[in-house]
């Protein structure tokens, strides 16, 4: 007889992409707000704040290479990932 190793109680999430097995904690608020959904529904209902991040995403690298070389335009990148992640969890602590 082989294990069943669980195979009847996980359910795969097919909007998400991952098995859930009951027991097992949902993400929370903060992890759920680091996806790549929640990121794309933030900036498509933030249409003005989207625009601007993307000129923070395209801008801050050159500013780095202006005032420091290759070593800013690396931090320039590193900002402006950090910004473009962190946005729409900052703007939903800060209240909408």
């Amino acid at each position: 007889m082989q294990p069943k190793c669980g195979r009847e109680a996980a359910v795969t999430d097919r909007t998400v992409g991952f098995v859930y097995t009951p027991g097992m904690s949902d993400r929370s608020d903060s992890a759920a707000s680091f996806s790549a959904e929640a990121r794309r529904v933030f900036y498509e209902g933030h249409r003005s704040l989207a625009l601007f991040m993307i000129l923070i995403v395209f801008v801050a690298p050159f500013a780095g290479l202006y005032v420091a070389g290759l070593l800013g335009v690396v931090i320039g990148v590193l900002v402006s990932a950090a910004a473009y992640m962190l946005t729409p969890c900052l703007w939903r602590w800060i209240g909408d």
